[in-house]
Order: C-alpha cells, then structure tokens, then sequence
C-alpha cells in the first residue's frame, strides 16, 4: 500500500476528531488545490455549512478521479473555516468518517477570517498518492 496511516500510541486517538497523526507515502504524489462548495462558475450555491462541506468534498472527488485516484488515495488534508466553532467542527468529523471511516488522513483545520470569495465558509485541499 502507498500509504500507511497510524497513529502513535503515546498520542491521543485522534480518529474521534475526523483525522490521524500520520501518514508515511511512497510513490507519485498528487496535489489537489482548494475545492470548495462552487458551481460551474466558481461561484457557491448555497449558505448553509453543512451543504457546503458536503460540496467541497464531492468537488475534491471528482478533482481526485480526474487524475484516476479516489479519497482511498488521500495522506492529508488541510481544512479551512471561516468563523470556526465546535459545531462546524462536528460536521467536518461526521463528512471525513463518512468518507474514510476509521481511517482518516492526516488533517490539519485552520481557522480563519475570510476565504477567497464572498460567501465561502469551508475550503478543503489534499495531498494523495498515486501507489
């Protein structure tokens, strides 16, 4: 496998809180930019958090498969959220066990002011590998 994912037994089980500690990659890495809740004009769609993530993680599959790798291929993620809070936080924890389970990649979340355009509240980026 092109990725092994652990998770130090000295550290806390970060897994509840949607991501592990780390991820050792062999192979071609792939770098997927920022993927957010955005139309076919770059635009988003809608106002509500939990629609957003939702988006933005059907957009990074699909800039995933367009290389011929899927989420099963992600070692790290860096989230970005505007206005951060515990709630918001929940809702990525329950999107990221959906996708990967009780194996999630490395993330790191980022709280922050403003994203790039009006009305953005969650971006998400990602380093996966190609084995």
């Amino acid at each position: 496998m092109a990725i092994e994912i652990s998770n130090p037994s000295e550290l806390h089980d970060p897994t509840g809180f949607g991501y592990s500690h780390v991820a050792r990659v062999s192979g071609e890495l792939v770098f997927v930019a920022g993927q957010y809740d955005s139309d076919a004009q770059g635009h988003t769609t809608s106002d509500d958090f939990a629609t957003q993530v939702d988006n933005a993680f059907a957009n990074l599959g699909i800039a995933l498969r367009s290389v011929g790798l899927d989420f099963a291929e992600v070692a790290q993620l860096r989230t970005f959220i505007v206005d951060h809070n515990l709630e918001k936080l929940a809702v990525i924890g329950k999107k990221v066990a959906e996708i990967w389970g009780e194996r999630p990649p490395t993330q790191t979340l980022t709280g922050v002011a403003a994203l790039a355009l009006p009305g953005m509240q969650f971006e998400v980026d990602a380093v996966a590998v190609r084995g």
